[in-house]
Parts: structure tokens; sequence; C-alpha cells
């Protein structure tokens, strides 16, 4: 660790549970973030700033007037922008040691079958089932984490699925593909801004921890946030045997 690096990410450095080790560990990892919008400008953000050494960010989007009144890695200037080259930006300004690598595409299974397997935490930030039972099975597939975080109107969920952990839930076992779920977007129900800020900032948290090996993840449990009232619910989730996608021995990519 540079001099630099060191003055940087002291406030890390300090933290017991953290240390030179768990800084190290943070500066070697690779992160790959689904979603650009509002969970994912947080996630960004906070783990750009922490110095997770490679980021990889995948949103097919670009910037709209609309985006700017919650997804905070964005600006004024860069709308019609891809989000991706907009949040590679954001980073850039906040620390340019990160490398940050754009994907401007959406996230289909054989573009996640290939990023999975090169990233150590998965975040998925994005805002449909389909393209989340997609990274599900791509993380199950590859034993990665996957760190889960959603928000809608005024409410929001995050939890940690690492089937590495033989008694931890994938997202399929919580949420099983063949269950018809209303989809419900921003852009139709709308979103308290700050609530995808608590949201992302927890995922990009989880995160932290995951690489770090600092204190407990958020796995096996279901954290639901009811904004109206600022009140957490925490509901615990286990593995299904029967699950379709970790329940068995060679889970196949879910297609988008």
């Amino acid at each position: 660790m540079t001099d630099d690096e060191l003055l940087r990410y002291s406030r890390h450095i300090l933290l017991n549970e953290v240390g030179i080790e768990g800084q190290e560990r943070i500066l070697a990892a690779h992160v790959l973030i689904i979603g650009a919008g509002g969970l994912g400008s947080p996630v960004a953000l906070y783990l750009g700033s922490a110095g997770v050494g490679h980021i990889t960010v995948v949103d097919h989007d670009t910037v709209d007037i609309t985006n700017l009144q919650r997804q905070v890695a964005h600006t004024v200037d860069r709308v019609g922008s891809p989000k991706v080259q907009s949040i590679q930006a954001a980073i850039a300004q906040l620390n340019p040691g990160v490398q940050v690598t754009a994907v401007q595409q959406r996230a289909d299974a054989a573009l996640l079958n290939q990023l999975v397997a090169q990233a150590d935490v998965v975040l998925d930030c994005c805002d449909n089932f389909a393209t989340r039972h997609a990274i599900n099975a791509a993380c199950v597939m590859h034993k990665k984490p996957l760190v889960s975080g959603a928000a809608i109107r005024f409410d929001g969920q995050l939890s940690v699925y690492d089937t590495r952990d033989d008694q931890s839930p994938c997202y399929a076992c919580v949420f099983p593909p063949e269950v018809s779920f209303e989809e419900t977007r921003c852009a139709t129900m709308g979103v308290f801004a700050p609530l995808v800020g608590i949201i992302g900032t927890m995922q990009a948290a989880e995160a932290l921890k995951l690489i770090s090996g600092a204190g407990r993840p958020l796995t096996g449990r279901l954290l639901m946030l009811d904004g109206r009232a600022m009140e957490f619910t925490e509901v615990r989730i286990g593995r299904h045997v029967a699950c379709p996608v970790c329940g068995s021995p060679t889970p196949e990519p879910a297609q988008v």
C-alpha cells in the first residue's frame, strides 16, 4: 500500500475489523454492479471512494432528466450520456485510482455468465425480476456472493445470497421464478428519493463487509424497510432443497 493510499484509507485502517489487511483486500477486489440508476449510483460511489480496485458497471440506459431526483451519480451536464459512462466519470472524480469498466449493454444470460465469473462480489441494482433471476442463476453457477437490493415508493429491501454457505438461500428460494410478481417501476409508481440512497448505501456496506471480512453479512436474512415510519423488519430465510436454481447440482443460467 502506498503512502497516498495509507492516508486516503486511514479511517478504514483505524477500524479493528478492517485494518490494513482488510483494506488491501478491498484494493484487490473486483466488484460487478448490475444497474447504474438509483441503487447503482450510491453503490458505485461508495465502493469507489472505499477503494475497490476494479468496478464493472453494466447498464444499457442513458441519463434522463427524471433520473436526477434520486440517481446521485449523474449530473445535468451528463443528461443524454450512457449511465455507465456517467458513473465512470463520477468515480474518477472521487478516486482516480479505481479501475472502472463501463459496459453499456442489457445484462442478458450470456453477458452475466462472462462477467460474474470474473467478479468477487455481485450487486443487483436492477429494476426487473427477469434480470434479477438471471443474475442469481449466474451467481449460483459461479458460486459468487450476491448483494440484492430493491426500492419502490417508500418500501425497500435488502439481502445477501451466498450459496458458498450450504445454509444460505439464493434469490430464487425467496422469490421463485415460476411465481408471477407484479412488476413495479419508478416511472409508474414513483419512489422516495432518499430511499434508494439508504438501500444502495447498505448494499455497498454489505459488499465491503464480504470483501474485507468485517462484521456479519446479511446472509440468510431479508431486511425490509418501511420508509414512511422508518421501521426495519428482518425475516429469516433459508435454502429450499427443491429450488430450481440452487437446489440442483448444475444450475442452468436463466434466460433474459
